[in-house]
């Protein structure tokens, strides 16, 4: 395998001044022979580790974009969000009532170890998702496949999941009821094929390293060695990739760093040709012509910790107290000054339109803002209620630049509206902050949700009661009732199924169920060298298939 380049701690700390050899130019540069090489390379920073290159497991966008990019789905996104047929050799045939999916594969499609991909490589992949041994907090976008929730609930077996091989290149999906969102999952990493033989190889060591797994992508990983915990690793061309004429980079090689002003100045020097910028330095760097606001359909957003019976964050009136609280302007032209905007609910902007055209989230904006007075007289019925004069908590966070100063401004703004509240914080690397959130290891934890797909029970789905997602355990059966209503009896009603979701999207806000922030925006500084860069609003989130490199 070939070395990749690493950022040393000196590069890190000092001044940007050196260039590491065979950076990003493309151009000729010396391979382990001393011989001159064309190699195409880029040299790309992350802002957290790595947590899983799992299919299965894979929760976070980090994540998704890595699985995006050495595997490959039925569908894939392209350069303007459209579906087109990747791993299937054209759109699948779709019977008249929307439950049947007949889907063709491609037949020269490889893994990187020149096996074929099989229709058994998707049975297998969907089943190993939503078996209940996997544990997959993914497992509930597969509900609308027949059998789906009772697999996932140990009431049925994996293999009467709605999707078989008719033959090696055939496959047919079955739903349980219509879904208008359900092409879009296609193409999402969730739904990608893995390969049993490896898998089944290497066991709980699966993917837990880039050489315990093969791929069927426009990359393969290398150089990945733990999630969680390593910080480098490479996206190398597959030369398996039945479309590896169009795939132009040789190689990407990522680093992670947390700081804003070490990616500056590793940009500047010519050391990386992606980075994302926070703060102050997106503020000053917006007029530079490689600066590039990145349109993200994202809610970053406050969950409590509800899962205790004695739980205060119970309390509605405290939930409103430190929702109105948080002055979202400030936040995101103070503070993040990236181009993100405030939220008026869960669902983003862009996310989904009505029928008369609408946004969704303008119908459905709830108008929580900043009100000191509110939080004040929230405050003083919550201290009524709950029988306190006091409270302190904390709030855990991903312990990235923009985490920690959105973290500070929360401290400050909760304290400074509500007498006798103290909040600590508890900013922790990316993996150990989900890790946390699962298991209910926190007070309120300021995460978020980036579509999955363009519709707006990508986001809604999350607080009905019971799902993985729901860190805090929010519950309210209205609110079930209304997704439940969305996807069965309104399912079919375009106008029904909106109002249905906008309601559900009004009454958490209502409530704070959890308490929107605002609506992300990322700032990235991309060489000028490189064309192509393709980003999606929904899904994974990049896209490095058509990359070029002047």
């Amino acid at each position: 395998m070939k070395m990749k380049k690493r950022f040393t701690a000196a590069t890190l700390l000092m001044s940007a001044a050196l260039v590491l050899s065979g950076c990003s130019t493309g151009s000729n540069s010396k391979n382990s022979s001393g011989e001159t090489s064309n190699l195409k390379s880029l040299n790309f920073v992350a802002q957290q580790e790595l947590p899983t290159a799992d299919l299965s497991l894979a929760t976070d966008t980090i994540s998704f974009t890595v699985l995006n990019n050495v595997y490959e789905g039925l569908y894939r996104q392209d350069k303007d969000d459209k579906l087109v047929p990747a791993g299937a050799s054209q759109k699948a045939e779709v019977s008249s009532d929307g439950l049947t999916y007949k889907v063709k594969l491609r037949e020269d499609a490889k893994w990187s170890n020149g096996d074929p991909v099989t229709a058994k490589d998707y049975v297998y992949s969907w089943q190993r998702t939503v078996s209940p041994e996997t544990a997959s907090q993914y497992a509930y976008l597969f509900a609308p496949v027949e059998n789906a929730e009772d697999i996932t609930a140990g009431k049925k077996n994996k293999n009467e999941l709605g999707i078989k091989a008719t033959s090696d290149y055939d496959l047919e999906i079955k739903l349980s009821q219509a879904t208008p969102y359900f092409e879009r999952l296609l193409a999402f990493p969730s739904f990608f094929p893995q390969n049993q033989a490896v898998a089944e190889k290497f066991g709980k060591d699966y993917t837990t390293k880039s050489d315990n797994a093969v791929y069927n992508g426009p990359f393969k990983l290398e150089g990945f060695d733990g999630p969680g915990t390593d910080t480098t690793w490479t996206y190398a061309k597959n030369d398996q990739y039945w479309d590896k004429s169009n795939v132009k980079i040789d190689k990407i090689d990522v680093n992670v760093v947390k700081e804003s002003a070490t990616s500056l100045n590793l940009f500047n020097s010519n050391q990386a040709d992606d980075i994302v910028l926070t703060g102050e330095l997106a503020q000053q760097n917006r007029n530079i012509s490689q600066f590039k606001a990145v349109a993200d359909a994202r809610t970053s957003y406050l969950e409590y910790n509800q899962r205790d019976a004695n739980s205060k964050f119970k309390n509605e009136n405290l939930r409103k107290a430190i929702g109105y609280s948080i002055d979202r302007t400030a936040l995101t032209n103070s503070i993040l000054g990236d181009g993100s905007q405030p939220a008026t609910g869960l669902v983003p902007k862009g996310t989904m339109t009505g029928p008369d055209g609408k946004d969704f989230a303008d119908v459905a904006s709830a108008g929580i803002s900043y009100d000191a007075s509110k939080a004040k007289e929230y405050w003083n019925k919550a201290k009524q209620e709950l029988g306190i004069s006091s409270l302190d908590f904390s709030i855990l966070s991903s312990d990235s630049d923009s985490s920690k100063k959105v973290l500070e401004y929360l401290q400050n703004t909760i304290q400074s509206n509500l007498d006798g509240v103290k909040v600590s914080l508890n900013p922790v690397p990316f993996s150990v902050r989900l890790d946390r959130s699962k298991a209910g290891n926190f007070d309120l934890v300021l995460g978020g949700w980036g579509a999955d797909y363009l519709d707006a029970s990508s986001f809604t789905d999350l607080f009905v009661t019971g799902n993985s997602y729901n860190r805090g355990q929010w519950s309210n059966s209205e609110y079930d009732n209304l997704i439940k209503a969305s996807k069965t009896t309104d399912v079919n009603d375009v106008n029904k199924r909106f109002e249905d979701l906008v309601n559900a999207d009004k009454l958490l806000s209502n409530t704070q169920g959890m308490t929107p922030l605002y609506q992300g925006v990322e700032a990235h500084m991309i060489s000028s060298r490189v064309k192509n860069f393709v980003s999606h609003p929904a899904g994974a989130k990049f896209d490095y298939k058509w990359l070029e490199v002047e």
